[in-house]
């Protein structure tokens, strides 16, 4: 699974990419998790607020940071499809 953190770097950013790695471990996901904070490659995505979390390449969250329990469900729902 591709998981994708997007944002400047700020500390909500940070906040999403360890509450992200965390539910992935808990689900026991095979995964791999990087960071974009490039504002070209975030405007490139259609990102227009940040944090974002983005999926196999779909934008799941963008302008919050998701408890570890929805981003769980989250990446179970990708994982249905």
């Amino acid at each position: 699974m591709q998981l994708l953190v997007v944002g400047p770097g700020c500390s909500r950013c940070k906040t999403l990419a360890q509450f992200t790695e965390q539910a992935a471990k808990e689900l026991g996901i095979e995964y791999e998790l990087n960071k974009v904070t490039d504002y070209k490659q975030i405007m490139a995505l259609g990102i227009m607020m940040t944090p974002a979390l983005v999926v196999n390449g779909n934008v799941k969250v963008s302008g919050k940071v998701p408890s570890i329990p929805e981003i769980k469900q989250i990446l179970k729902e990708s994982m249905e499809k």
